[in-house]
């Protein structure tokens, strides 16, 4: 082992390093995020901002598309990260792994080029497969598409084929059915169908489903082990409620996904349906958290490391808030046919995103650098520990300013747009005009800096912390040891 507080790849197993590898591109699509947040964010006050050479559209597209990214490859470095301590095997197929990262990273890059540099094609196949596919928030090329489902593929045999080959605890024959969901739902997108309905039918399975439920699994999978590792809870307690979780997700996640059918054409009873089971799906995840916690109160609430354990329980809560409150707020039919792709929509998706997403894999990154600087001291009193909270208070600042923003600028389209006007043209730009709107774009931008700032922060903390610290990590009583199959 390396002297603490040094950076040494001697510290970390070979699916670890593999792992800090993905980290550190979901970091660097984590500030591409962020930057095209903000051009887009200025596009809306100033339309003429960047226009023909940047347009609002494929910033936006930039945006969201970063965003799925740069979580995609955070999960899959969070499980690399787990996967050998949780099975007691080294990586099956490590080598593979490594290939299919590099080859995903160079997929990403010459996506991301076609998006600034070509932007926009004819409507005709050759477009699809190289440019863009004009589905909203999933734009990939087609090629792209296949790509990743290919690298989803290999992954899920990386994982299935460790736990195989070692030991299957709860966790992992959670993670490894989940997988299965992760590379088949996406490809609900990939085919043309001419119905419309039908169209945005599919694009729902992958937009939501996809996200909301496998994503959903996986991090439960991940807090589970989280936990686990940083406050010493008993492995029964994290696998009960993530036994929870899947029940509930694929039991009324499915059903859930009806809310997105309102408007396209399916028959009425998705109106009760999808309105009804929306609300159910985080609540198992909020329950795993605050019973850990109460759990931990054995060694009064000592974890082995602070940071992480701070942005778990932010994911727990931002999760329940997020996709939870916020999205409950204006899923049901009768609300949803007023908020229905207004900023509401937008201050929903901001919040969900960041707090059931964004958090846990940020977590999993301060569980990577403390092991990767020898397993170094991130408990209290932390040599620089201030940058860490500090990132964490303005990142969460800067998104519930965003959440709010967008949520006052929201209900007035939805009252002078959608009530008073009707849905019409005139109604959309009375709405666009009314000073509410307007100032709701002034302060999602105001936040939108503060956001950033607190980005900035958390780049810093994250290449530092633990650097001038000479004592070990603070060892939290394990109370059970993982489950043979």
């Amino acid at each position: 082992m390396a002297a603490l507080g040094i950076l040494d790849s001697a510290n970390l197993n070979g699916g670890q390093k593999l792992a800090v590898k993905y980290f550190t591109v979901a970091i660097a699509l984590f500030a591409a995020q962020v930057l095209f947040g903000l051009l887009a964010g200025l596009q809306y006050l100033y339309p003429d901002f960047l226009y023909g050479v940047l347009d609002f559209s494929v910033n936006r597209m930039l945006h969201i598309n970063a965003m799925v990214v740069w979580l995609l490859f955070g999960f899959i470095g969070a499980v690399y990260w787990l996967l050998e301590d949780e099975s007691g095997v080294p990586v099956v197929g490590l080598a593979l792994g490594n290939l299919i990262f590099w080859v995903f990273t160079l997929a990403v890059v010459a996506v991301v080029l076609v998006y600034l540099l070509v932007q926009v094609g004819p409507g005709e196949l050759k477009s699809i497969w190289l440019i863009n596919e004009g589905r909203e928030y999933i734009e990939a090329p087609r090629w792209a598409d296949i790509g990743i489902v290919v690298c989803v593929l290999v992954f899920f045999y990386n994982v299935a084929a460790t736990f195989m080959k070692g030991r299957f605890t709860g966790i992992g024959g959670v993670l490894v059915l989940d997988l299965v969901a992760l590379a088949g739902l996406y490809t609900a997108g990939m085919w043309y169908t001419p119905n419309i309905s039908m169209d945005q039918h599919w694009w729902w399975w992958v937009i939501h489903l996809w996200v909301e439920a496998t994503w959903e699994v996986l991090v439960g999978c991940l807090l589970a082990y989280g936990l686990i590792k940083t406050m010493g809870v008993r492995r029964k307690i994290v696998e009960t409620w993530l036994y929870i979780e899947v029940a509930l997700l694929f039991g009324s996640g499915i059903l859930g996904l009806g809310h997105h059918y309102f408007w396209i054409g399916t028959p009425e009873y998705w109106l009760a349906i999808g309105g009804f089971f929306s609300a159910l799906e985080p609540i198992p995840l909020v329950a795993m958290v605050v019973h850990a916690v109460f759990d931990a109160g054995h060694h009064k609430l000592k974890s082995t490391n602070n940071p992480a354990l701070a942005w778990m329980i932010a994911q727990a809560f931002g999760n329940f808030f997020g996709a939870g409150v916020w999205g409950f707020m204006h899923t049901l039919p009768q609300i949803n046919l007023y908020t229905h792709g207004t900023q509401w929509t937008a201050s929903h998706g901001h919040l969900a995103f960041f707090g059931a997403y964004a958090t846990i894999v940020i977590a999993f990154v301060y569980l990577a650098v403390q092991k990767w600087r020898g397993n170094v001291w991130m408990s209290g009193e932390l040599v620089g520990g201030w940058k860490w909270k500090w990132a964490l208070f303005l990142l969460h600042v800067g998104m519930l300013g965003m959440t709010m923003a967008l949520l006052v600028a929201g209900y007035e389209q939805s009252q002078i747009e959608r009530a008073i006007e009707g849905s019409g043209w005139m109604g959309y730009f009375a709405g666009q005009a009314h000073p509410w709107f307007q100032q709701g774009m002034v302060w999602r931008m105001i936040s939108g800096w503060t956001f950033a700032a607190g980005f900035v922060l958390l780049a810093w903390d994250l290449m530092t912390i633990g650097k001038r610290e000479s004592r070990p990590a603070r060892s939290v009583e394990m109370r059970e040891a993982p489950a043979m199959a």
